[in-house]
């Protein structure tokens, strides 16, 4: 049996998308499935789209998220160089192939020439495509077009009247036209760089590229690759094509241009979500596993990771469930280590100095304790405590209901006075003092809590109200204390 070898072949445009962040994880997941090769590429030909930090980006990113492969720029293995821009010494040759064999000519048309065709066609009610105009120049035409001084692309010639089929390994049978992918297709540039679809194709051959698993974005350029497979002679890989992703709240395709969702890893990372339980979170958009249970460690995904559980309905990006996610998997978290990703973000805000001393590092620990298990990032912990250090926050109209009940001046008088008389203000004697103004009013469960949590915290809703008031202080609980009063 062939070894199994996957690709992610990003282009360094930009950072890693939440998209493509799943694309490079369903490939790993396979490979190791699959005890398989995990391979990255560069696409990197667009020099003029190409971002400074791009493919450090993409590579660091991925490392966080706990993804590793086998090859790559940074570790070469037998079918390098692993950026297109340094394989031009591959594609360069295969072109030459292709014209010689007539399996592809030399095209001269203008931008001019091309854009006034294809108004010609939708005019025509036609969908636009390349006519074929230059298909069968003679030797002398060409030469004339040249001394013109104009600089031709590259064409594959399409073949007339031809079906492509394949099985995809998401969405089973797929078939094409030959007629219907838009006429012969640029291979190389005016500059003499190939086009995606020619250099993707020879990349994957020549790396031994056995599975090819990307978004069904790719879908249309199938066809085309595995024409150049045909025109080559080469075996063809299985592909697969993933549902594309979209948001759980509008039902539209996930874009760059929803600002309700963070697109991008680094964003996650600098919240302070944790790897483990963004790649767990990522591994199910589009992947379905065998039970009811959602939390896997990365083994566990590798272990269940079978291309026949791919989705062929779109992938929910559910906001929720990643909250639900992280605070799972922020909750196995020893305190020590969750007090020093959050120390960061509380000092970025001015609340914690730079240099904290070790009773005060202690009462930061007390606080990330005791919100810890309402927590999905670390960077929550500065809008959870804002009591903590802000004055006291504006009631809404539920609070202020709350405080309108008959009883709650004299619930609230009386804890007042239990907190000015306790010599130390601990979560016991809290407790205590709060049974103690039960008995002394008479009021009990939310008519005794909830005035005294509202009137010191500001929320209704919160981490256990003795705790709370601890780590408050006497000195903050009286002061909020009296302004309700």
């Amino acid at each position: 049996m062939t070894k199994v070898r996957v690709r992610y072949a990003p282009s360094p445009t930009g950072h890693l998308h939440i998209g493509n962040a799943r694309t490079a994880l369903f490939n790993y997941l396979y490979a190791r499935h699959m005890d398989g090769d995990f391979i990255i590429r560069i696409e990197d030909t667009d020099q003029k789209r190409n971002i400074e930090d791009g493919e450090k980006s993409q590579l660091d990113n991925l490392a966080w998220l706990g993804v590793d492969w086998d090859e790559s720029p940074e570790k070469p293995g037998d079918y390098g160089p692993y950026r297109q821009s340094e394989r031009q010494d591959i594609y360069l040759p295969l072109i030459e192939q292709l014209l010689a064999s007539n399996r592809a000519y030399k095209c001269y048309c203008t931008q001019e020439e091309l854009e006034e065709e294809r108004d010609a066609q939708k005019a025509r009610g036609e969908i636009p495509h390349y006519s074929g105009k230059c298909a069968h120049l003679s030797v002398e035409e060409q030469a004339a077009k040249e001394a013109q001084g104009i600089v031709p692309v590259v064409r594959f010639r399409v073949p007339k009247n031809t079906e492509y089929r394949f099985d995809d390994l998401v969405k089973d049978e797929i078939v094409f036209e030959s007629d219907n992918v838009g006429g012969d297709f640029i291979i190389q540039k005016k500059d003499g760089m190939p086009t995606y679809n020619f250099a993707v194709t020879v990349d994957d051959h020549m790396m031994g590229i056995t599975h090819v698993l990307r978004g069904d974005d790719h879908i249309a350029n199938t066809p085309k690759q595995m024409m150049i497979y045909e025109a080559f002679g080469w075996p063809i890989p299985k592909f697969g094509h993933m549902t594309l992703i979209i948001n759980a709240d509008t039902g539209k395709k996930l874009s760059k241009r929803d600002e309700s969702i963070l697109q991008f890893i680094e964003e996650y990372r600098q919240l302070g979500y944790l790897p483990e339980a963004m790649l767990n979170f990522i591994a199910l958009l589009g992947w379905s596993p065998k039970g009811e249970d959602e939390i896997f460690s990365k083994q566990e995904i590798i272990d269940m990771f079978e291309s026949s559980r791919l989705s062929k309905s779109p992938a929910s990006f559910d906001a929720k469930k990643l909250e639900w996610i992280g605070n799972y998997y922020i909750k196995q978290l020893d305190i020590d280590t969750l007090t020093n990703m959050c120390l960061p973000y509380l000092q970025a805000d001015g609340r914690i100095e730079k240099n904290p001393s070790s009773e005060r590092l202690a009462w930061v620990k007390k606080l990330v304790s005791l919100y810890q298990p309402q927590m999905s990032y670390a960077a929550q912990i500065v809008d959870l405590t804002y009591l903590f250090f802000d004055e006291h926050p504006i009631l809404d109209d539920t609070a202020k209901e709350v405080l309108a009940g008959e009883n709650v001046p004299a619930v609230l008088n009386a804890f007042k006075a239990q907190l000015e008389q306790l010599e130390i203000v601990d979560a016991p004697t809290v407790k205590k003092a709060i049974k103690d103004v039960q008995k002394e009013t008479g009021s009990k469960g939310k008519n005794l809590y909830m005035p005294i949590r509202i009137a010191v915290s500001g929320a209704m809703h919160g981490p256990e109200l003795p705790d709370t008031i601890e780590l408050l202080g006497r000195e903050k609980a009286l002061a909020h204390l009296n302004e309700i009063l």
